[in-house]
């Protein structure tokens, strides 16, 4: 299920979005959670990271929905934001927000299904697992976002974690075939990286969670293409 959430004050065009949003799900069998607000201010209060995507209207009454794009942006990197508006001369500021499309009004349903597609694609990418970490004195169950990067080193696996470092034995070949689908790239033979917490590339070396590993010449073209896959939203 993918948590979505509608900020608009006109309740006529909201419920309009929502509709459309039931309705794709209907003719694409993916289940939603729609929650609506009717100003920045209100999506605002108490804000958790508890939502794949985020739809805004751009004139509100109180907190518009830039200013409140930028104030979620600041709390939540991963949420998928795009803006139905029909104030289209701000379209270059959402990017500066990380917004992913831009809707204009008045809204139809084929144009609406062809840019929600693309953010359910992309939130659904990156969508998190779990995996079982068998400790020497205790079996853990930690979700693949808590993951920075898995290190091998003598037939021995260190998961470099939020938690900590978790050593188990294993294989680095295991260790990819299961975590791949979730993201993780190797960037050299001995580190297998979690695209979703890449900072910064510099020349040879990538940053994850402040720790620079280097990319070697045989990853570096899978590596580089698979992270600006990632980035971007796109199939690769």
């Amino acid at each position: 299920m993918l948590h979505i959430a509608v900020v608009e004050d006109d309740r006529e065009d909201s419920r309009q979005i929502q509709n459309y949003i039931y309705r794709y799900g209907r003719e694409t069998e993916i289940e939603f959670q729609v929650h609506a607000f009717e100003d920045g201010s209100e999506i605002l209060n108490s804000y958790q990271p508890r939502y794949d995507i985020i739809l805004l209207d751009i004139e509100l009454p109180q907190v518009n929905g830039m200013d409140a794009a930028a104030a979620i942006r600041r709390q939540d990197s991963e949420v998928v934001l795009m803006f139905i508006t029909n104030m289209a001369q701000y379209a270059i500021n959402g990017y500066e927000v990380g917004a992913l499309d831009f809707v204009l009004k008045p809204v139809n349903f084929y144009t609406f299904s062809i840019r929600f597609a693309r953010a359910v694609d992309r939130a659904k990418r990156r969508e998190s697992g779990q995996v079982l970490l068998t400790l020497p004195d205790s079996v853990r169950r930690i979700s693949t976002h808590q993951i920075y990067y898995v290190e091998v080193q003598n037939r021995m696996l260190h998961y470099h974690t939020d938690q900590g470092e978790m050593v188990v034995r294993g294989t680095m070949q295991a260790a990819e075939q299961e975590l791949s689908r979730y993201h993780f790239v190797r960037c050299n033979y001995w580190y297998l990286v979690n695209l979703r917490h890449v900072t910064e590339i510099r020349r040879d070396t990538v940053l994850v969670a402040g720790q620079e590993l280097e990319i070697s010449r045989r990853n570096r073209n899978t590596f580089m293409t698979a992270l600006t896959n990632y980035v971007g939203g796109t199939h690769g």
